[in-house]
């Protein structure tokens, strides 16, 4: 059998400083162990992939961790971090709230929670998915979450904090976990690909990690398969065509074409982009963030919006210098209409079509107006 981990687990942080893009929640928890201001119960609240079970499961070995530095982070050599690490700790405990949702769940949880730890000063429970309990089973979980024992910690995780009771709420630290930026995502695949000897270019991870929309996991899922797919070289190319995304250079040539009035050249383009397989309301969307990137490249003070690799944030700055101000409105209001129309209609590649004529048409229009 092959030995391959996947990258979202082989490369799972360990500590607190390798957590990518939750910094500001790393620090506070690191300074509540540093002057031992634990809460008994925190919630970490956030979308998919964006590290709470992580640091849920680096904040309860922390605690119990028997040689913390200066650094507070968990030495992984103690007894503590070994039996941790290894599977085998009877002082953390995970509970899967998805699959164990249930009354008789919570009066098992209930129940270890009254024995004290073996070894450390701590017992700690993650349950994961905490939403997924039901009202009967929250209630069984509130009397203990209020008034548990000193040796007790709670750490609750979940996507969906508006289903979890108020009076649960109350009773939790809540620390919001927002999505992971760009460029910490492409940082952190750039580092993945030179420890695994892998060649990759910057802007093939650019495109994985907007692929991604902000949930590293997603990211690091998505990266292992084009690795596959390009045999260790993960070119521009190679994602583009492994993920079934439109290349930046389509949407430069369309904006060219409008700009120059050039009706059929743009009606052959997205031809060329219908017989490559993408679809018109892709092509829509992709079109609509093309244009909001080239609008605020054309200020100094709003061009750090722009999560790209720096050589394609000259194409936009450029492009941006031709581009009139009122057009890109316009533009952005023509595809909305047709955005909200392409739905319902009947004749989709005839809506697109349109919706390219009336934008290669502004320029002309407004010519006449002046």
């Amino acid at each position: 059998m092959s030995d391959f981990v996947v990258s979202a687990r082989k490369y799972r942080p360990q500590t607190f400083q390798s957590v990518v893009g939750q910094s500001s929640i790393t620090t506070t928890l690191k300074n509540a162990i540093k002057n031992d201001h634990l809460a008994q119960a925190f919630l970490f609240f956030g979308s998919r992939g964006v590290g709470k079970t992580t640091t849920a499961r680096i904040l309860a070995k922390t605690i119990n961790c028997f040689n913390l530095g200066e650094d507070i982070e968990p030495c992984n050599n103690c007894e503590s971090c070994t039996s941790f690490n290894e599977g085998h700790s009877f002082n953390i405990l995970e509970l899967d709230a998805a699959s164990n949702n249930s009354v008789d769940d919570i009066r098992n949880l209930i129940d270890q929670v009254r024995i004290a730890p073996q070894i450390g000063k701590y017992k700690i429970f993650i349950i994961d998915e905490v939403h997924m309990l039901s009202s009967a089973a929250f209630n069984a979980f509130l009397k203990t979450l209020e008034e548990p024992p000193k040796h007790a910690i709670f750490i609750l995780a979940t996507t969906e904090k508006h289903k979890i009771l108020p009076t649960i709420l109350s009773r939790c630290q809540i620390f919001d976990f927002h999505r992971i930026q760009i460029i910490d995502i492409v940082s952190h695949l750039q580092h993945i690909a030179t420890q695994e000897k892998i060649t990759a270019d910057e802007k093939a991870l650019h495109v994985i990690a907007q692929k991604a929309d902000g949930a590293l996991r997603d990211a690091l899922s998505i990266f292992d398969q084009v690795v596959s797919f390009s045999n260790d070289n993960v070119t521009y190319e190679s994602v583009l065509e492994n993920l079934n995304v439109l290349d930046y250079d389509y949407y430069f040539k369309i904006v060219e074409a409008a700009l120059a009035g050039n009706i059929p050249e743009n009606l052959l383009t997205y031809n060329e982009i219908l017989s490559k397989g993408f679809d018109g309301s892709q092509f829509l969307l992709g079109l609509a963030e093309h244009l909001r990137n080239v609008l605020v490249c054309k200020d100094v003070s709003t061009i750090g919006l722009l999560e790209v690799p720096q050589e394609i944030k000259e194409l936009y700055k450029a492009q941006s210098e031709k581009v009139d101000q009122s057009f890109i409105l316009l533009a952005l209001d023509i595809l909305r209409d047709t955005d909200v129309n392409y739905r319902a209609s009947k004749n989709k590649r005839l809506t697109v079509e349109v919706c390219l004529m009336k934008i290669t048409s502004i320029v002309n229009a407004l010519q006449k107006q002046a």
